[in-house]
């Protein structure tokens, strides 16, 4: 699973590499769709991933406010310092994945691996979303290619005899 959640931060990292020819005008811009524009979009994407695995981990939800993060920088640090904390919080996985958790803002229980699949899906949709944004300012979308990364999990188990 931390192949989709590696796969996910790398084209996270290229949308705001893709960002940088936008101005900030346009990338707060509201558009039909999402969550009304390319910047908000990715800030809801990061805070998203974050309270879900906080929840996981039985923490408190941390609450982040956009307008706090109004700049491509502001938020691309925010997606850097999240996930750091997130990808500590995969390392130790395994033995998880069955735990049944519940979180504040929803009734229901879920295991932590349907969480996992639920971020990773969330992300996925929302990037489809950028994609589309893209394709209406004609420009071309970053590559949405699984095969072909260079996954940090990825050389880690083709290097230690991995499938």
């Amino acid at each position: 699973m931390i192949n989709f959640f590696e796969y996910n931060w790398q084209v996270r990292d290229e949308w705001f590499d893709w960002c940088k020819q936008l101005s900030n005008v346009e990338l707060l811009k509201d558009r039909t769709g999402g969550v009304g524009s390319i910047l908000n979009t990715l800030f809801h994407i990061i805070d998203v991933e974050y309270s879900w695995v906080r929840g996981i981990q039985g923490k408190e939800d941390i609450v982040v406010e956009f307008a706090d993060y109004d700049s491509l920088e502001k938020v691309k640090s925010l997606s850097d310092r999240f996930q750091y904390e997130v990808a500590e919080f995969l390392k130790n996985l395994d033995e998880l994945k069955e735990k049944v958790v519940r979180v504040p803002w929803d009734e229901d229980t879920y295991t932590v691996e349907e969480i996992l699949h639920h971020i990773i899906a969330h992300e996925i949709h929302h990037i489809g979303q950028l994609s589309i944004w893209s394709r209406e300012l004609e420009l071309n979308p970053v590559p949405a290619n699984f095969i072909g990364r260079k996954l940090k999990s990825n050389r880690t188990q083709s290097t230690n005899g991995g499938v």
